[in-house]
């Protein structure tokens, strides 16, 4: 027998806009196939995020170079920040809103610096680096990563404070999206011949044209970015990644599934980067930039169920787990493609995504398990900002707590939906019949609109027109199960209400 819950509108999801969030932490996200840490409660495991959270934020969240300015710390020299940091703060932040009361005046720094540091090309994407003074280094352009996750950063503080405040967070989401993807293969980050990812906004001719880094299939915000600029060509971007990723496994690691941190010749026939592509001599290894493969492409699966991520992840995975005999203490930092590792030590920046990525192997608990402690044991001090951050986004994500904003918020309408003491509808569901019905509200009869239902991947699954029966039967395919969010549009396509049913 199927199972019904019907979530109002004014319990989690879509609250008022008086409300301080829309999508407080802890959301406990239903994800996809996949097991969480189970040697703690489901409170203990929210109550570690926003420990390590405090000393993450206590760390690495600076009020600096101007008064309104935030920026995440890089730890490292004389650099300040990245805007890969810079993407994940304004990840970070929006996620944790409803346990940090001071998160939106956070983010509201955080964007403040990054308009502040403009790419020289690009003008709505970041120049990736600053140093002592604040000053823009190493070339005022953009590398995609930053871009990319800064994006999803605003469409995440849209979602969670909606933008009628000071900043719009939609609007301003929009101009990076489109400067992202550009409007020919030279601008922006994206590469319109082939619907690769592009380096940064400098790659605009040669031989890197023809290149792109694993790390940035980050695939879940490619879908969020689709349904913000209602752009298609973001679903071929997603497509070319995963084919990307299917040849890497394919042809080059077989037997490990592991990814490079670059590719090449992605025109003809793609292949791992020659040493010294780049950055140094591991860049066609599995390196410290794919070693966040696991995480970014499991956490697609999770919110949005494409097997090509699952299927890609639940092999590095698994190779890991047999690799290793199950003992975390074998997991060391940098592999080439056939598995033999490159350094003797382990670092968190491996371990923490691997976690993530052990999530979809639902056969192995116990190695999951260790996984997790063994991540969380790591003292906050031992490590850098790129672990430390890795830790704590990849903790979000293992505590049922990462989310990406349903397709109905990010086409700018969502957050006016109604208040609770104006509620227009309510879900009525007939066990003998198996339908499903709308019971309206007199105020509600008198209105002409329409009703959508979307599922989580922001997919509409079907419309039809508000008729003038006080109990309307939806058109919902009885066989169909999943999660699904209802909502009651006026003719103009305002929302009016909306309501979560799980089927």
């Amino acid at each position: 027998m199927k199972k019904i819950l019907l979530f109002p509108v004014f319990l989690m999801l879509f609250v008022t806009i008086s409300k301080a969030q829309h999508f407080p932490f802890p959301q406990h996200t239903d994800y996809h196939t996949h097991i969480k840490p189970n040697q703690f409660t489901q409170d203990q495991l929210d109550d570690q995020v926003r420990a390590f959270y405090d000393q993450w934020k206590a760390k690495y969240l600076i009020n600096g170079c101007e008064d309104d300015q935030y920026y995440v710390f890089f730890d490292s020299g004389n650099t300040v920040t990245v805007s890969e940091a810079m993407g994940y703060g304004m990840m970070i932040v929006p996620l944790m809103a409803g346990y940090d009361p001071d998160a939106r005046m956070y983010f509201n720094g955080l964007y403040r610096y990054y308009k502040a540091h403009p790419s020289h090309i690009m003008p709505h994407l970041m120049a990736w680096k600053q140093i002592t003074g604040c000053v823009n280094a190493d070339g005022p352009d953009s590398a995609s990563d930053g871009d990319i996750d800064i994006a999803f950063g605003l469409l995440l503080a849209h979602a969670q404070w909606g933008s009628q405040g000071s900043i719009n967070y939609f609007h301003e989401a929009q101009l990076i999206i489109n400067d992202i993807m550009g409007n020919t293969p030279a601008e922006g980050d994206i590469n319109q011949d082939y619907y690769t990812v592009k380096l940064g906004d400098w790659v605009r001719s040669g031989h890197f044209m023809k290149g792109t880094r694993t790390s940035d299939f980050i695939t879940d915000h490619f879908r969020a970015f689709a349904c913000a600029v209602k752009d298609s060509s973001w679903n071929l971007v997603v497509d070319e990644c995963y084919a990307l990723v299917d040849s890497m496994q394919t042809h080059y690691s077989p037997e490990t599934g592991l990814l490079p941190d670059f590719i090449d010749q992605v025109d003809a026939q793609p292949a791992p980067a020659d040493p010294g592509f780049l950055e140094g001599e591991h860049d066609g290894d599995y390196y410290y930039n794919a070693c966040r493969d696991p995480w970014r492409l499991a956490n697609d699966y999770l919110i949005f169920g494409d097997e090509r991520a699952g299927n890609a992840v639940l092999k590095i995975a698994q190779w890991f787990y047999q690799s290793t005999g199950g003992s975390v203490n074998n997991i060391h930092a940098g592999y080439h493609l056939d598995g033999t590792h490159i350094y003797a030590w382990d670092d968190n920046s491996f371990t923490a995504p691997l976690a993530v990525g052990a999530m979809l192997d639902t056969t192995h608990q116990e190695w999951l398990n260790k996984l997790y402690n063994k991540i969380r044991a790591y003292p906050i001090n031992s490590g850098g900002y790129y672990d430390n951050t890795l830790k704590l986004l990849a903790m979000i994500t293992l505590t049922g707590n990462y989310w990406v904003p349903p397709c109905d918020i990010l086409n700018g309408t969502a957050m006016n939906a109604a208040k609770p003491h104006e509620k227009k509808f309510q879900i009525i569901y007939n066990n003998l019949s198996g339908k499903i019905a709308l019971k309206k509200s007199a105020d509600l009869l008198k209105k002409e609109g329409f009703i959508s239902v979307y599922d989580l991947s922001g997919h509409l699954f079907f419309e039809q027109h508000l008729d003038r029966s006080q109990v309307q039967d939806l058109d919902f395919n009885h066989d169909v199960s999943g999660i699904f969010l209802i909502s009651v549009h006026d003719r103009e396509g305002n929302i009016l209400g909306t309501e979560k049913i799980v089927r």
